[in-house]
Order: C-alpha cells, then structure tokens, then sequence
C-alpha cells in the first residue's frame, strides 16, 4: 500500500471521529437543555403556602397540597403566597375624639389570605393588599373613636376596648369583602394611645383640673350624706329615747297604781296598822339624829313618841 493511500485512511478516519464528538456533544446539549427546561417548569408545595399557577395572567389553577407539582413551560407562571396568618404594623395615625382633642393611634392587625384567586387577580401581592387594608383600617378607627370622648378611650373599664377591637374588625372585613380582595383580617387592636406633643401640657392640665373638680365633687357628695346619716340617726335616737321615756312612764304609772292598790288594800284590812305605819315612814324621812322638832302635843308623832297609838 503507497505512502498515499495511508495518508487518505488516516484523514476519513479522523473526520469520522469528529463527527461523532460533534453528535455526541449536540445531544449532550439537548438532553442538558431538555432537563434544565424540565426543572425549570417544576416546583414544590412548601407547608403553609399556596403556589397560585397562572397562564397569561389568568390564574388557572391553586396548589396547597405539599410537594411536587409541574407546570407547562414558557406559558405558564408560579407565585407563592402565604397560607398562615399575618401580623401588620399599621401606621400610626392622627385622629379627633368626640370631645374635638387630637390623638395618635397606633395599631396592628393579624390578617390572612382567604381566597388566593381574588388575591392575586385584585391585590395582585401582598404589598398591594397590606395597603389596602390599612387604608380601611384608618378609616373605620377614625369613624370608632371619632364617636367616643378622649377619657373613653384611654379609660379601659369605660371604652369596653375588647367590643371596640372587634368593632373595628368586623367593619374593615366589611369593606375587603366589598373590594374582592380575597384576605380576611382576624383581629385588629388598638396598642397604643398617644397626645401630639403640642397638645400633651394643655390636656394633662385640664385633666388635672377635672380630676380635682370630680374629686371636690364627690368630696360635697359625701360630706352631704354623712350628714343626712348623722341627723337620720340623731332622729331615730330621740325616737327610740322618746318611746323609752314613755313607756318608762307607763311603766311607773302602772307600778303607782299597783302599789296605790295595795296599800289600799292593807288599809281597809286594819286602818290602824296601816295609820301607824304611814307614820313610822314619815319618820324615817324626816327625822334624824340632829333632826330638833317641836310638836304640840296632840300631833300624831307626839301622841306616838308618848306612847299613845290611839
């Protein structure tokens, strides 16, 4: 075989070898491209999310379940949102109690999505919805403490704060059923109360004033039942002492009368005991051992004293 021939081998074989890396390597770019592609258009269904698959725009399918889902290449879109609830540190805000005194409110709200669909096809993201529900938040706060005075609604026992937080959520869910946005708030609360500080000195100042007045008050109030008591219980005591005195009298009487009857008795049972005795009585009475008397002699105690009972 020539020098030539040898060369001519050597050159198709070389070329054959070519080709085939080339081969191999345009399928190795393929199948590469193909898997790329094949992830790229898989995702996983985390715990407490909804993937919310979308094509051109329209939402056309929500997954919830945890794990693997696909969707179609190039057509189709995944956007994650979140299934648990969430707290929103709504802006602090100024507003006019009933009384016309300024005051700042600073709330929160813990909110969830409820419907993904109208979630993404209204609000569009989180953000978006967020906005809104503050926007409606500061409206029905506003509306709330705009009917309640100032002492009211720093004053717990007086506002009844737990009524007006849920109040206040139940009308802001009110406004995001109307506006179809697919989230529904749990509870929205009221965490801090504030003056503005240009107003702080004026209010305190008048609180103190009304708080001495209402002290002064019930300072008369009760100077004035005390002493309601003390001429209620100064008329029952010259009552009770009045219905003592009488039936003391009663009593006395009573006590005469029975005595009177008694000695009545005695009398007419031996008038002459009873003359002597009423007469002994008498001296017991009336005489003593410095007593000097002077008696004529047909008085009763001198005819006694001589010895003469008749």
């Amino acid at each position: 075989m020539s020098d030539q021939n040898v060369i001519d081998m050597n050159e198709r074989g070389g070329n054959g070898n070519g080709r085939s890396y080339i081969k191999l390597g345009i399928i190795a770019v393929v199948v590469i491209g193909i898997l790329a592609l094949a992830l790229t258009n898989v995702f996983v269904v985390k715990e407490g999310e909804y993937k919310v698959v979308r094509q051109f725009g329209e939402v056309v399918r929500i997954d919830d379940t945890p794990g693997i889902s696909f969707k179609i290449p190039f057509i189709q879109s995944v956007t994650s949102l979140p299934k648990y609830q969430m707290a929103y540190d709504v802006n602090e805000a100024e507003i006019n109690t009933k009384d016309k005194k300024r005051m700042l409110i600073d709330n929160y709200a813990v909110w969830r999505i409820e419907d993904p669909k109208l979630m993404i096809s209204n609000a569009r993201t989180v953000v978006n919805a967020e906005s809104r529900m503050e926007e409606f938040i500061y409206s029905v706060v506003r509306t709330e403490l705009g009917q309640l005075n100032y002492d009211e609604i720093i004053n717990d026992e007086k506002s009844s704060r737990g009524s007006l937080n849920d109040r206040i959520t139940e009308k802001v869910n009110e406004l995001l059923e109307n506006d179809k946005y697919g989230i529904v708030v749990t509870d929205v609360r009221i965490k801090r109360t504030d003056l503005p500080v240009e107003n702080e000195q004026s209010v305190f100042t008048r609180m103190i004033s009304e708080r001495h007045s209402t002290a002064q008050d019930y300072l008369s109030r009760g100077d004035a039942d005390k002493n309601k008591i003390e001429a209620e219980t100064d008329r029952v005591v010259r009552e009770m002492l009045s219905k003592a005195q009488a039936e003391a009298e009663k009593i006395r009487a009573e006590g005469e009368a029975e005595a009177a009857k008694i000695y009545n008795s005695a009398f007419s049972k031996d008038p002459e005991f009873y003359s002597l005795f009423r007469t002994l009585e008498s001296y017991k009475k009336t005489i003593n051992d410095q007593t000097v008397i002077v008696l004529p002699s047909d008085s009763p105690y001198a005819r006694l004293l001589m010895g003469y009972t008749e």
